[in-house]
């Protein structure tokens, strides 16, 4: 059973990362719906709608974000663990 420190850094970057995951789903399915009409003929999307394409690039600065922030972490229990 892990202690209350370690449930706390597993948890560091997890939900940034979780949330950058989504986001960029978000924006691949985004992307898939935009650029179908262009690929089948048929009328495209308004402007404002490849906005929506962008959260792929959002959801992955969020995701390496929660991932440098696990990082981080993880180090500065690493150091912690060696002062002791």
């Amino acid at each position: 059973m892990r202690d209350k420190t370690q449930a706390n850094s597993a948890a560091a970057g997890d939900r940034l990362i979780r949330a950058g995951a989504i986001v960029f789903f978000l924006g691949a399915v985004s992307t898939l719906v935009t650029v179908a009409p262009l690929l089948l003929g048929t009328k495209p999307f308004p402007t404002y709608m490849y906005g929506l394409c962008m959260l792929m690039g959002v959801g992955f600065l969020m995701a390496g974000a929660g991932v440098l922030q696990s990082i981080a972490e993880g180090r500065r229990q690493a150091r912690g663990a060696g002062q002791r």
